[in-house]
């Protein structure tokens, strides 16, 4: 049995209801990990769907056009949603609203040297000891198919050409993923 201190009545009713409301806490059901319009995690890495893409001051048609993109494939992050309008965020920490509709789940990414001038070695397999296939500059466009929290599964090419080179890089080196994030 609790019992409470001789308090005037006002104040001993407001504990007696904070006692109960705290009683039910543990009724109430788990709080949703992401309260926002898509229900899926921020943020978020996605790529532009198509071309040209404006991105807005604001989230709605009404807002100024800050930038476009004028190629498809652009990977950025969703940091923010209202209603049908992603905010983004490219490489360079710019930021801006698009559509949803503009955007696409697929996952891309940029060579993201750890060196400053250095490159990015695409390896055969998921090793530092595996052959190495290619060089990545950095900031060269790369699509992920693939990641297990310390490597990439990426595919890169030439501007304009077939995607010639495919194999593995150390995540930590890629713009487009977050560190030990898993996906397939």
């Amino acid at each position: 049995m609790l019992f409470l201190p001789a308090l005037p009545g006002r104040i001993r009713a407001l504990v007696l209801i904070l006692l109960a409301l705290c009683a039910a806490l543990p009724a109430l059901p788990p709080v949703l990990a992401q309260d926002n319009p898509s229900g899926l995690a921020l943020p978020r890495f996605v790529t532009t769907r198509s071309h040209p893409i404006n991105v807005r001051v604001g989230p709605g048609t009404r807002y100024e056009i800050a930038w476009n993109y004028t190629v498809s494939g652009v990977p950025v992050e969703i940091i923010q949603e209202f209603d049908t309008w992603r905010k983004i965020r490219d490489m360079d920490g710019d930021e801006g609203w698009v559509h949803q509709s503009l955007l696409s789940g697929s996952r891309a990414g940029y060579a993201a040297p750890l060196l400053a001038n250095g490159e990015v070695l695409m390896h055969a397999g998921k090793s530092d000891d595996a052959a190495t296939r290619a060089r990545l500059a950095a900031g060269v466009r790369v699509n992920i198919s693939e990641c297990d929290g310390a490597w990439c599964n990426i595919a890169a090419g030439q501007p304009g050409e077939r995607q010639a080179y495919s194999g593995w890089v150390r995540q930590e080196e890629l713009w487009g993923v977050y560190p030990n994030e898993e996906f397939d």
